[in-house]
């Protein structure tokens, strides 16, 4: 059974990756996302050895829809989706994967995979799977290790007890923590040091005696977030104090580097995890002079250098080894050596309090998505877009009016005792502490114009009273806009 983790932020990709919408839900290597390729490579994997079962998908709370959107654009039918409701990093979120899926009554061998990495070769990603199934199934703890082809320092290390053999399981030696340029250059020399890739393949009852064994806080934890948890749709909600009881940990850390069973097998299958722009640039398409480009991008006398356009036109003059990236509302200019330190540039802004960490100015919502086109000191205006047969939450606001105003589409309003609708250059006025509603009856999308005015325009000035997507309501101050 493959286990996709998508719990990653992303923060390295910086403006493109959001807290709210991270790199693995990006196109940044083609038409596909970063975790739809995921999905897609599980279709390449061989099935003669061992049934491929559907993937078990575990996340973000605030990703569900996401996840599911993305996976069912693919025809792609998970077999559960787990929510996080805190980030308690990869242990406990594959300890609670091992224990869904032996609830089902199985004991799988779990495929566990980030959601967010690249692979070229698809053909050998799956004869390293193929070759490791044996071992897992005779109780080994598999890893996958890439083999280095540069002095890569920003990855940890598997050494070797001899010479790497792709697609073989081999026995592990030590796991390496990211060394410095000098020793990543030995260990590229030596050859029997593997990039850590943190892909696994192990049986899943293998798993929890380990952890149980090694680290029964986070088992007992995860255990008792499950038996709290509940479902919700298509959803499993895990406990959310159990769940945050759990320390946090990785797999690496609290499993495989104390474990006796482990096993690599070394992966020569083009990997990366596109980790930062840099890596971004490595994978992409290139022109003769070596730039990458995405979206109206004009170049002259540039080389080496990535330029990512998503809103407007950018034009780069005599620039080198450059990374420049811009987004409607933030524009990153960049060294391309200096990629890995964008985090600390996000962490700067986290610092200041600035909403483009977290937020795009266009803001995907399970109903549809909200697009920030102007704003001032007592006043904001938003582009909205409803999918058909859905609706915005039960609401009202402390701070703010609202105007709407119908561009194309049906929308159906209530406000207070009253109900409307409107269509196309029809609008309505929302007072502010009025509660009310917007969903679109129609077949066709509803698009409207969102005029607020008042003292304070923030998105936590809502109070959700009913809400079809399981956010959360009043009482209380609410945590997500719209």
């Amino acid at each position: 059974m493959p286990v996709i983790l998508s719990g990653g932020s992303g923060t390295r990709l910086w403006p493109l990756s959001r807290k709210a919408y991270p790199k693995q839900f990006l196109s940044l290597t083609g038409d596909k996302t970063l975790f739809q390729l995921t999905l897609s490579r599980l279709q390449a994997l061989d099935t003669t050895d061992v049934e491929v079962l559907p993937p078990l998908l575990v996340g973000n709370e605030a990703h569900r829809f996401i996840m599911a959107e993305q996976a069912h654009s693919l025809g792609v039918e998970p077999s559960g989706i787990l929510l996080e409701p805190v980030a308690r990093n990869t242990a406990p979120a594959v300890a609670a994967a091992a224990i869904a899926a032996s609830a089902q009554g199985l004991d799988p061998l779990l495929l566990i995979l980030p959601a967010d990495h690249v692979i070229q070769d698809v053909d050998a990603f799956s004869e390293a799977v193929r070759a490791g199934v044996a071992s897992a199934q005779a109780g080994r703890l598999l890893t996958f290790g890439v083999v280095p082809n540069v002095p890569e320092t920003g990855y940890g290390y598997i050494k070797l007890a001899g010479p790497a053999v792709a697609a073989q399981a081999q026995a592990v030696a030590a796991f390496v923590e990211k060394p410095d340029l000098a020793t990543a250059q030995r260990y590229l020399d030596e050859g029997c040091y593997l990039w850590n890739s943190g892909m696994f393949l192990f049986r899943a009852s293998v798993f929890l005696a380990e952890l149980d064994r090694l680290e029964p806080a986070i088992a007992a934890a995860v255990r008792a977030s499950m038996e709290a948890g509940k479902a919700d749709h298509d959803f499993f909600r895990l406990g959310r104090s159990e769940f945050s009881a759990s320390p946090a940990d990785s797999i690496d850390y609290a499993v495989m580097e104390a474990s006796d069973k482990v096993s690599v097998v070394p992966l020569q299958a083009g990997w990366s995890d596109v980790g930062a722009w840099d890596a971004v640039w490595q994978n992409a398409s290139k022109d003769g002079h070596g730039n990458a480009s995405y979206g109206d991008v004009v170049l002259r006398d540039c080389v080496n250098t990535h330029i990512h356009a998503d809103h407007r036109l950018v034009v780069a003059l005599g620039i080198d080894d450059a990374v420049i990236v811009e987004t409607p509302d933030a524009v990153l200019v960049a060294d391309k050596s200096r990629a890995q330190d964008v985090k600390a540039v996000v962490d700067q802004l986290k610092a200041d309090r600035r909403a483009e960490t977290d937020l795009h100015r266009k803001v995907y919502r399970p109903w549809g998505d909200y697009d920030s086109i102007a704003q001032g000191a007592r006043y904001q205006v938003k582009c909205i877009t409803v999918k058909p047969g859905h609706s915005l939450s039960v609401q009202m606001h402390h701070h703010r009016a609202e105007h709407w105003i119908v561009v194309s589409g049906t929308a159906k309003v209530s406000i207070g005792e009253k109900e409307i609708l409107l269509t196309e250059n029809q609008s309505t006025y929302i007072p502010l502490g009025v509660i009310h509603a917007l969903e679109n009856p129609g077949k066709i999308p509803l698009e409207l114009i969102e005029v607020q005015s008042g003292a304070y325009l923030g998105e936590d000035d809502i109070v959700r009273f009913s809400d079809r997507y399981g956010r959360e309501i009043d009482p209380g101050p609410p945590r997500e806009a719209q």
